[in-house]
C-alpha cells in the first residue's frame, strides 16, 4: 500500500513540474537587472554581428536542437515584417563565456536588445510570433 502512494506522490509532482515547465516554456519576461542596478548590454563584440537599428533578436541556439529550427523560423519572419530588426543566431557551445555570463540553461533561448543593445525581454523554448512582435514594440518604444 506505501508503494501505492509513492508512485500516486511521484506522479502528481511529475504532473506539477510539467505543468509548470510548459507555462514557462517560450515565455518572454522582463530581463533582470544585474547586481549594481543596471541592465545588461550587448554590443557588437560580444555578438559577432552589427545590432539592429531599432531592436536586435538574439538567439542562442545548439547543433542538436529541433525547437531551435523552429525559433529561428519565427524570428526570420518577424525580421522581414519589422523594418531596422535584427536576427543573430549564436552558437551555445562555441560562446560558454556569453552563455555563462548571461545564465542561459537551455537552447533556444531568445534575447530582444533594443536599439543601444540593452536587453529588454527573454525566453527559452520556442516563443510565439505575436510574443516577439509585442516585445519588439517595447523595445522600439
Amino acid at each position: 500500500m506505501i508503494g501505492l502512494y509513492v508512485a500516486l506522490a511521484a506522479l502528481a509532482a511529475a504532473t506539477a513540474l510539467g505543468v509548470v515547465w510548459r507555462r514557462r516554456n517560450g515565455v518572454l519576461r522582463e530581463s533582470p537587472e544585474r547586481k549594481d542596478g543596471e541592465v545588461e548590454r550587448l554590443g557588437e563584440t560580444e555578438l559577432g554581428a552589427a545590432l539592429g537599428a531599432r531592436a536586435t533578436l538574439v538567439q542562442f541556439s545548439s547543433a542538436f536542437c529541433a525547437p531551435c529550427r523552429a525559433t529561428r523560423r519565427v524570428l526570420t519572419e518577424v525580421t522581414g515584417l519589422v523594418d531596422g530588426v535584427a536576427h543573430i543566431e549564436i552558437d551555445a557551445e562555441s560562446h560558454l563565456d556569453l552563455v555563462r555570463r548571461l545564465n542561459v540553461l537551455r537552447t533556444p533561448t531568445v534575447f530582444i536588445l533594443n536599439a543601444d543593445g540593452h536587453i529588454v525581454r527573454r525566453g527559452s523554448g520556442l516563443p510565439r510570433k505575436a510574443d516577439i512582435v509585442a516585445a519588439l514594440g517595447e523595445a522600439v518604444a
